[in-house]
Order: C-alpha cells, then structure tokens, then sequence
C-alpha cells in the first residue's frame, strides 16, 4: 500500500500546498456575507424610508458633526470622496442635507442636515438599530460584545493601510 503523502496546514488547519480552503473557512468570504446579510435586513427594517445603509451613515455622520465638508464625512464612512458626494447629492435632492461651497475654498462643500434630515433620521433610527441588533441576534449578548471589540480592532489595525 503506497503512503499518502503528508499535508502541510497551517495554524487553522487548512492546507496550505492546494486550494482546498472551503470558502466557509475564509475571512473575506464571511465578512462579504455578513455585509450582504446585514444590508438585507436592514432593507428589510428600513425600507419605509428609501435609504440606504451608506446614507444612513452619512445622515449619522452629520448629526454628530453638525456640519462638515464632505472629504471628512467621506473619512468619518470610510469610503472614497467620489462615492460619498454621489450619495450626499442624492440626500440633498430629497432635501435632507444641504451642501453650501465653502468661501474659503471655492471648491469644498459644507453639509449639514435639515430639518426634514433630521426627523427622517430620528424616524428611522429604531428600525436601524434592530437591524444591526438583527444581524448579531444569533450570538449571545457576550458574544455580540466581543465580536463588535475584534471587529473594531480589526478595523483600527487596518485603517492606515485602506
């Protein structure tokens, strides 16, 4: 009988000489179906209010700013300038934010919420919440805590670098 050959794994016991990692065992591919399974419920909760997740971030953003141009707001979401003002333009067409050029520099916008943002974000802040609370509801309260901590940590190690 001829010796099967022996496998070399690494520290999570996946064999690091094939592509044989289940895509249930990869980091990337879990964080991508988390987004996309809170994304759902939080359409879900949300939807009365036609906004998305990323605007709903933006409308945050602002409540605590007050005001602010729309390079920290793109910093404070963490996504790319380009994206941000694409959704700040669409939150200001329905009127919930308004962005004003900057005197000192012709080419920042100053954001602010409205009133209408204001009390859209005061309506639609349980509804987001339970779907935050929904995406974790299958951990217990201590697991809840401790995933949102290595999260967070992972967030903070990697934010230099992206």
């Amino acid at each position: 009988m001829a010796k099967k050959p022996s496998v070399k794994r690494g520290k999570r016991g996946v064999d690091e000489r094939s592509n044989n990692w289940p895509l249930e065992q990869r980091p990337g591919f879990l964080i991508r179906r988390l987004h996309q399974i809170h994304v759902a419920l939080f359409q879900e909760r949300c939807s009365e209010f036609d906004v998305t997740p990323l605007q709903y971030s933006l409308l945050s953003a602002l409540a605590v700013r007050g005001t602010a141009d729309q390079t920290t707001l793109a910093a404070d979401v963490a996504l790319d300038r380009t994206t941000t003002t694409g959704a700040l333009k669409r939150l200001q067409a329905r009127r919930f934010i308004e962005r004003a050029v900057r005197p000192e520099d012709r080419r920042a916008r100053a954001c602010r919420l409205t009133a209408a943002g204001a009390m859209l974000l005061s309506k639609m802040e349980a509804a987001a919440r339970a779907a935050h609370h929904d995406t974790l509801a299958s951990l217990g309260k201590a697991e809840q805590k401790r995933l949102v901590k290595l999260m967070q940590r992972v967030v903070a190690a990697n934010s230099a670098s992206a």
